[in-house]
């Protein structure tokens, strides 16, 4: 039954489309009432079977899959941790644009994630409001909904502040909806995680190593969450104890199975540090429903660049060179760990690094929005392809990852910490620093654990909202998309500047995109913007 719930991806796939463009404003209700073929029923005798409520589960899961191209480019585009890059300048403008601050209120990435995390709580509220009955599926299927639409506020409320919750189906008349505050954003989050903590109805894993349970969201999954937000209100002490559920649970480790980098491969999907993976199958026959361009767009730029020898043999070429990582994430690590560090060198090599390993810039190339420094902890590689398809790699079934319990661990440090617990927040940044085989701290700071956490979850969507909650984005991004770098062999040139660039007050909240501001009249637009 757990697994099941994948096979129906494929049949769902039509039915999505139908839905993929619903915003908070659009009567999708509407949209999906429509007669159905065969004895599926209408819209509000359709979730009184099991069947059909495992498969308006798979579609909520689905949507968050299409959604996650988004998701993860924008947070960290808006980060200090990488470069936009691309093949060139205006390869990707409003990706650019985010990454140089130079973006308005029109944004099509900014737009898209809008709508799309709307979408995500259209499909939630779907089962929780029209699944009847009292079997188990529909009792589990409402509780993974609500862990959804809590997720997919908290992402509002952070990067937006005054969006609208949405806790319900909206009737015709409510489509219009005013801003929320913050504090309403909260109570729905608190809520709904709570509720579903406390129903008994989500499992937990068997053990860390159950690969099968955990690709469903876990009753573990639903408190971490939970911790997170409670640590981003700034409630530490409920933080910390919500997240000392999870450590304590004995359900997930740190990875340590093979070396450092082998976590974000397609072999060791669903592994012990796995908190929330969305799922991709190595299915040859249905290889095009597992497409996305999440690790063609972060691959090497294999345009401008000669494979030879090692890494011919096991990169998987045709991967287009956005998210580079900054030189500054470099020389962060090499202030923790040394240029030698394993942590370091499981996540980015230098140019040096590349070439011994078998990659060059071609003569006369250069490789744009980089200064020299290339991620390897999001290289994909052959072994990571359902087909090695190098005219379009798209094709990977590696899972997309949504939290790891090195992120849990981190949010517990700084919870214990900031709740005056400081010898477990000592032991939980330093199980982060033994298996980065660094030598254990005797005391830590916040400054500790922010660096920390930086190093670890670097270029996985996390950065953005962490620096504008701890007051440090101003000064970490004043400058950011002043100068652009193009690297060649001769050298690190900055070839494209902005008159008007980084972050501002006003970046503290992404702007409610103007779309939503021009089709109602009741919403109002965030500060500055």
């Amino acid at each position: 039954m757990i697994t099941k719930i994948y096979n129906k991806i494929g049949w769902l796939l039509g039915a999505a489309l139908l839905t993929i463009n619903c915003s908070l404003f659009t009567a999708c209700d509407s949209e999906l009432d429509i007669e159905k073929h065969g004895n599926l029923g209408s819209m509000d005798t359709y979730y009184t079977t099991d069947d059909n409520v495992n498969s308006a589960t798979a579609s909520l899961y689905l949507e968050l899959r299409s959604l996650y191209f988004n998701w993860y480019f924008t947070k960290n585009c808006l980060s200090d941790d990488v470069w936009s890059g691309g093949g060139g300048r205006g390869d990707n403008a409003e990706m650019e644009k985010l990454n140089e601050y130079t973006f308005d209120a029109d944004n099509g990435m900014i737009q898209s994630l809008y709508s799309g995390l709307y979408s995500v709580i259209y499909k939630a509220n779907l089962i929780i409001d029209k699944v009847e009955g009292e079997t188990p599926v529909m009792k589990r299927a409402i509780n993974e909904a609500k862990v959804f639409r809590a997720w997919a506020h908290f992402e509002l409320v952070t990067l937006w502040g005054t969006s609208p919750v949405v806790d319900h189906l909206l009737d015709p008349s409510e489509y219009r909806q005013g801003n929320s505050t913050p504090e309403e954003h909260w109570t729905l989050i608190e809520s709904d995680l709570k509720t579903a903590i406390e129903s008994g109805t989500l499992p937990s894993k068997s053990s860390a190593n159950d690969e099968e349970t955990g690709i469903r969201v876990t009753k573990e999954v639903a408190q971490a969450l939970l911790g997170k937000a409670y640590l981003f209100e700034g409630k530490y002490s409920e933080a910390a104890s919500m997240l000392d559920n999870v450590i304590n649970s004995g359900k997930y480790a740190l990875f340590t199975a093979d070396t450092y980098d082998m976590q974000f491969h397609a072999k060791y999907n669903n592994n012990c540090e796995s908190m929330f993976e969305l799922q991709k199958r190595n299915d040859s026959e249905q290889q095009w429903n597992q497409f996305d361009m999440v690790f063609l767009m972060q691959g090497w730029r294999t345009s401008v660049l000669n494979y030879s020898g090692q890494a011919a043999n096991v990169i998987a070429t045709g991967t287009y060179g956005f998210m580079n990582p900054r030189k500054s994430l470099y020389e962060a690590f090499v202030a923790r760990e040394g240029a030698n560090g394993y942590r370091l060198n499981k996540t980015m090599m230098t140019y040096e690094q590349l070439v011994d390993f078998g990659v060059s810039v071609q003569p006369g190339q250069n490789v744009y929005g980089n200064e020299g420094y290339f991620f390897w902890k999001n290289q994909s590689l052959k072994e990571d392809c359902v087909m090695d398809f190098s005219a379009f790699q798209g094709l990977q079934y590696i899972n997309l990852k949504m939290m790891r319990y090195a992120e849990v661990l981190l949010l517990a440090a700084e919870a214990q910490f900031k709740a005056n617990n400081t010898g477990k927040a000592l032991d939980y940044i330093n199980q982060i620093r033994s298996r980065a085989q660094e030598t254990p701290l005797a005391s830590v700071t916040m400054d500790d654990i922010k660096a920390e956490k930086r190093l670890e979850l670097c270029n996985e969507a996390v950065r953005f909202q962490d620096l504008v909650r701890w007051g440090d984005a101003q000064n970490a991004m004043a400058n950011q998309g002043k100068e652009i770098p193009s690297f060649t062999t001769n050298g690190v040139q900055w070839n494209f500047k902005n008159e008007t660039y980084g972050f501002k007050d006003r970046n503290k909240l992404l702007p409610i995109p103007l779309k939503e501001i021009e089709l109602n009249p009741n919403m109002s637009k965030n500060e500055g913007w």
